[in-house]
């Protein structure tokens, strides 16, 4: 036996045995040891940061001259903002591998050096500068501090990421239709988008020249508006203007947030502040209607005069219409030729630009021309509009795309500032079911130190309202006699057929704090809400309706009718559908249900979007069933 085992041991095939079995043992170990390695890394930077280096800034002059302005802070930029000696990926790892290291540092990044900023590095960000959920399939998705399980919003993703987590004081980002504003959103933080044109975008890739913009972002106010200024290069000395406050209502109505953490948020604290003249409140959609006459190519005459939400809608179709087309100028050639690997939501939104032909271009150049001129003349140069930043919640990671509905939604709420060129502050305002709430400050072009002085002006009070809110609870409705419920609401239809609209949502809402359990008063004052586009509240009202009563058909019609104005388009369906199995011979219910079904199958998204826009435009179909029969709605 000992012989056996010193012929084994003196045998080299035994010592290869062991040393490749002892090899294998150390690559483990070390795949092992980096995999550690590489998960803390990402918890560490939450997977932000592309690439890590260090700009220090200029140095300080010395005494007596001032302090440079930003002096102290630590920043990051966009991986399509130029670094000289760095190639500027874009995002891509396909665009990183086809060009040169920059020549040159872009404009924006030197102004932050010079004014004593550090840059720490650049960020991920959706590939090509094409997406707004913060997805990246070379890089991978940042993790949002806020929501760790849900996305971070794009393109600006990692930008965002970082200052959310703190691992640096602000960020420069992209915004070509929400790339600042959206993942500021999601992540709870401030996103400035400037005046279009206001900041060089000089050693910034292009994605869309007509609507790229080059902002900021930030956790702190103060911060933001530091950076705003010497983004800008303003004049810090400026006499201060007595400001207005103009609330979209109808455009609240896109959001899931209730207005009592949004609009009545604003709307207390404008009317305690000094400065501030009383908050006025608009339907905003129906303004824009009456003020840009191009977009009527996009949307039915009636449709405009029924539901302003529906001009919204034309007004982001231009939008991406136009970006479509610039991005196709700037890039088709390389997308061709490169055939760039790139995540499913870009890879679809990409290839749509470059296969399309755009025809009447100079339609889209006019509503964006007649859009400012009409934000111009609301605003002036005293003037700021509050809009929610975005309508929905960040969805949950690894989810297949966005909803066309929710798609359409944000797309119409960031149309409004990237159509105008004007300036936007994506604002936090606490939480909501432990999602972030943001709602935006918009002003006009050119006036973007008025409104970041505003919300550095404002924001203190604003924070302490939020706190307020969170912690009070909703008074509970008080019960009473059914005879005066019932004369409240028959004032209430008198008040709708005179077309008092606001009269009759009070008769009806006294009507319900006397009798909170009969499902007509909550359907008549529904019918009023949607006459005055307030199509959230309207739902709400629907759906109460139908808890008390559900064969009353009528609530479901108008529900319908309010979630198609809201772009719910399958949920709208389902009541329609319901309505029929209640009244199969409802001529508003069949009519609506075939609309949506054509609608629905269209797929008014993605590679389908143009053909699905242009039939509709060229049929001036577009929208029409906003414009229902009101009378088949009357009063019960």
């Amino acid at each position: 036996m000992s012989k056996l085992s010193k012929l084994n041991a003196s045998n080299p095939k035994v010592w290869v045995v062991i040393g490749v079995g002892l090899a294998g043992v150390l690559i483990l170990a070390e795949v092992q040891r980096r995999r550690i390695k590489a998960n803390s890394s990402i918890k560490e930077d939450f997977g932000a940061f592309i690439e890590r280096f260090e700009l220090l800034p200029f140095p300080q002059p010395p005494p007596p001259a001032a302090r440079l302005p930003l002096s102290g802070l630590t920043f990051a930029i966009n991986d399509n903002i130029d670094v000289k000696g760095y190639v500027t990926g874009f995002g891509s790892a396909d665009w990183k591998r086809t060009h040169e290291a920059a020549g040159k540092t872009a404009i924006v990044v030197t102004i932050m050096l010079r004014s004593g900023a550090t840059c720490t590095g650049k960020t991920v960000m959706d590939e090509l500068g094409f997406g707004i959920l913060g997805e990246n399939k070379n890089y991978g998705t940042p993790i949002n501090p806020i929501k760790p399980s849900h996305i971070p919003g794009g393109s600006s993703s990692g930008s965002a990421v970082a200052v959310a987590a703190q691992l640096i004081d602000f960020a420069l980002g992209s915004d070509t239709i929400g790339g600042i504003r959206v993942p500021a959103s999601f992540c709870g933080i401030f996103g400035f988008k400037p005046s279009h044109g206001a900041v060089s975008t000089i050693g910034v890739l292009p994605n869309s020249q007509s609507l790229d913009t080059v902002g900021c972002l930030a956790s702190d106010p103060s911060v933001l508006h530091r950076v705003g200024h010497v983004l800008l290069q303003l004049n810090p000395l400026e006499p201060k203007k007595t400001r207005r406050i103009i609330i979209a209502d109808d455009v609240f109505q896109l959001s899931k947030v209730p207005m009592l953490k949004t609009v009545h948020i604003v709307s207390k604290i404008t009317g305690n502040l000094s400065g501030y003249q009383a908050p006025k409140h608009m339907n905003f959609g129906q303004y824009i209607a009456s003020n840009v006459s191009s977009l009527k190519i996009f949307c039915d005459d009636l449709t405009n005069q029924q539901n302003g939400i529906s001009t919204l809608k034309a007004l982001s179709s231009a939008m991406l219409l136009l970006q479509r087309y610039e991005f196709k100028t700037n890039h088709e050639e390389w997308i061709k030729s490169v055939k760039p690997n790139l995540g499913p939501d870009v890879s679809s939104r990409v290839w749509a630009a470059v296969n399309t032909v755009q025809e009447n271009v100079k339609s889209l150049y006019k509503v964006r021309m007649e859009m400012r001129a009409a934000l111009q003349s609301l605003l002036k140069d005293d003037g700021i509009l509050v809009i929610p930043t975005v309508a929905d919640p960040p969805l949950k990671l690894k989810s297949r795309s966005l909803p066309a509905e929710s798609r359409d939604r944000m797309h119409a709420l960031l149309s409004i500032a990237n159509m105008s060129g004007g300036c936007q502050v994506a604002i936090p305002l606490g939480k909501h079911d432990d999602s972030p709430i943001s709602v935006s400050f918009i002003a006009s072009h050119g006036a973007d130190k008025f409104l970041l002085d505003t919300i550095l002006d404002m924001y203190s009070s604003l924070q302490e309202e939020v706190n307020i809110v969170s912690t009070s609870s909703p008074l509970p409705d008080t019960n009473g006699s059914m005879d005066a419920a019932e004369l409240l609401k028959e004032k209430g239809n008198a008040a709708y057929k005179g077309k008092q609209l606001n009269k009759a949502v009070s008769y009806y809402t006294e009507a319900i704090k006397l009798n909170e359990n009969n499902a007509t008063y909550y359907s008549n004052r529904a019918m009023a809400y949607l006459e005055l586009g307030c199509f959230q509240q309207a739902e709400e009202d629907c759906t109460k309706a139908i808890s008390l009563d559900k064969k009353n058909v009528k609530a479901y019609l108008r529900r319908g009718r309010a979630k198609e104005s809201l772009f719910s388009y399958r949920e709208a369906l389902q009541d329609f559908k319901h309505a029929l199995v209640l009244e199969p011979r409802n001529k508003v219910a069949s009519l609506a249900e075939k609309r949506l079904r054509k609608l629905i199958k269209s797929d008014f998204t993605g590679r389908g979007a143009l053909a699905a826009f242009a039939t509709m435009a060229e049929t001036r179909q577009f929208w029409p069933g906003i414009a229902m029969n009101i009378a088949t709605l009357r009063a019960v």
